[in-house]
């Protein structure tokens, strides 16, 4: 009786293929990610094992911004530094500068350690939720676990130099996209330039963010830098920028200015030869679908999730975007129930799929309604 509809919508946009033959960042590891679209624009080796260095702080925050959101955890709560602590800041390791039996609130602490890069920070805040770093270690695996960090171990909450502590550039990336994603507010932390700790018996210290690309202009607003003899220098950064927002972890750069001069090149690699286009946005109205014998002869229909793509600037490709139902769609019809699903089509190749759901309710015209709309279809062919 029906017939299988198809709407079909057409963009002349680029599709974006994974990596570029003729790009190459002077890095051992390197991972690029459009955020919104998800996709994967550069990689070099991104599963190789790192020592992540100070780009471990990202996860040290994590747990401690997971608690305060869930109220386990307040920044004005203070911590009582002890001599572990304290001997981080005399050791020559990036510090803070605190002092033994010193009371530093958990917000002091945190920009500390994302500003500071204070090692010494760290290991107080780990003592102040865990009880000791060795136990602090262990929340910080199963927290990496858990957003699918599946190549990674923490062994200390600083990134000093352990043979246990290792991840990788893909895993480093996941670690930052949670960040941004489930605390955008606290993020703006790492985006600080500067922080000044009045110290405990002298002067108040003031130090500047290690991230070099937020003093370029980039658009960059986080997020930490890592170095280890062993393992050379690294970067987790991110820009945001017409729109768009980009990620790229590399580690292995040769110097502090390869570091900077690499991640620069390697973000705007990701601005300039690829556009994000934006096919759906989170609970708005995407089509209209047909109803059958309801008592509104359409419903909008729309998706759960932003649906983005990265198309690449260089080639031109035929993005097709179609809406496929059974219909008309018989009422009634609840209120998100799936009516379609919205395909995206690449060369041929279908590569997104996504249910599209009822906007609202519609329900079932009375019998006589019914049966005079049936007879009118099966006399005239209309619907």
């Amino acid at each position: 009786m029906f017939k299988k509809l198809f709407l079909i919508l057409f963009f002349s946009f680029y599709y974006a293929e994974l990596a570029t033959a003729n790009f190459d960042v002077k890095a051992k590891t390197a991972i690029l990610q459009d955020y919104y679209s998800g996709e994967i624009l550069y990689e070099k080796e991104p599963d190789i094992s790192i020592y992540p260095a100070s780009m471990t702080k990202i996860m040290t925050s994590i747990i401690a911004f997971d608690l305060i959101k869930s109220g386990d955890l307040r920044l004005d709560e203070k911590f009582i530094i002890s001599e572990k602590a304290w001997r981080l800041s005399t050791s020559g390791y990036s510090s803070m500068f605190i002092m033994v039996g010193d009371e530093v609130s958990v917000e002091n602490l945190l920009k500390g350690i994302i500003i500071s890069s204070g090692n010494d920070a760290c290991v107080a805040l780990a003592e102040g939720i865990a009880g000791t770093e060795e136990e602090f270690a262990i929340l910080m695996t199963v927290k990496a676990k858990e957003i699918g960090m599946e190549n990674t171990n923490f062994a200390n909450s600083s990134g000093i130099n352990n043979p246990d502590n290792y991840s990788t550039v893909r895993d480093i990336l996941k670690m930052s996209k949670y960040l941004i994603d489930k605390h955008p507010k606290f993020y703006q932390i790492f985006s600080e330039k500067k922080f000044t700790w009045n110290r405990t018996g002298g002067d108040p210290i003031t130090q500047g963010n290690r991230n070099p690309l937020l003093y370029k202009n980039l658009g960059a607003d986080g997020i930490k830098t890592g170095y280890l003899a062993v393992e050379k220098y690294s970067l987790a950064s991110s820009i945001i920028r017409n729109g768009r927002r980009l990620i790229a972890v590399g580690s292995g750069f040769n110097s502090k200015n390869a570091r900077s001069r690499e991640s620069s090149k390697l973000l705007t690699f990701g601005l300039t030869n690829f556009d994000l286009v934006k096919i759906s946005k989170a609970n708005e109205s995407f089509e209209k679908v047909d109803v059958w014998l309801g008592k509104d002869d359409s419903v909008d229909v729309y998706t759960k999730q932003d649906i983005y793509k990265t198309i690449k600037k260089a080639k031109k490709k035929l993005l097709k975007v179609s809406i496929k139902y059974e219909g008309p769609v018989n009422a009634p019809i609840k209120k998100d129930e799936k009516v379609a699903v919205l395909k995206v089509v690449y060369d041929d190749e279908l590569v997104g799929e996504y249910d599209l759901l009822a906007s609202k309710e519609v329900k079932q015209v009375n019998f006589v309604s019914r049966l005079l709309k049936s007879l009118n279809y099966l006399i005239w062919g209309d619907v």
